[in-house]
């Protein structure tokens, strides 16, 4: 389990694919290896992977076809950021809110616009996901755990603030960038 509340950005290092399609995701946190052990879970831009290799700089998790298909992990290349968070522990803080890495659909950033120093982001959703999303009620973006604001049709939107557009990929993010969506 997470909490939506992103570590760190970090750069992806490789992305190795074998003879069947399965990859290895390799990434160098700064933050987030300090505690982090072997088979230890890890969100990376939402998605629950497993760490299965530390070298005191990166950390590689294995990542399945499906997964590869099913998220934007299937779309890294080598200088990407991820945003990251190691699992919730016992006795932390719950600053977001329960999230579980497992990636309910691609979402597209249809509108960014500046609000005074906020932004305001607008995604569509699968049309057969829509009736899950409520104002006010939270979603999972890439990882980061955030309120709805609105709904209309197929699309929602939220208010995004400074701190979470310069700490996330969410500053990298333009218009028509698909990200990956968990809904509550």
């Amino acid at each position: 389990m997470f909490t939506g509340i992103v570590e760190e950005a970090a750069p992806v290092r490789s992305m190795e694919l074998d003879e069947a399609g399965n990859g290895r995701l390799s990434v160098a946190p700064e933050l987030v290896l300090e505690g982090l052990k072997l088979g230890d879970s890890i969100a990376v831009s939402g998605v629950c992977l497993t760490a299965v290799e530390l070298d005191g700089t990166t950390f590689a998790a294995d990542v399945s076809q499906e997964t590869l298909s099913l998220t934007t992990l299937g779309a890294l290349e080598v200088g990407s950021s991820v945003n990251l968070e190691g699992a919730l522990r016992a006795g932390e803080p719950l600053g977001g809110h329960m999230v579980s890495g497992h990636v309910d659909a691609f979402g597209v950033l249809e509108a960014r616009e500046q609000d005074a120093r906020s932004w305001r982001l607008t995604f569509s959703v699968p049309a057969h996901l829509k009736r899950f999303f409520a104002p006010k009620g939270s979603v999972c973006v890439d990882g980061i755990s955030l309120t709805v604001n609105e709904v209309e049709g197929d699309r929602f939107g939220v208010n995004i603030v400074p701190h979470t557009m310069s700490h996330t990929t969410l500053g990298e993010r333009t218009v028509g960038d698909r990200v990956n969506l968990e809904i509550d």
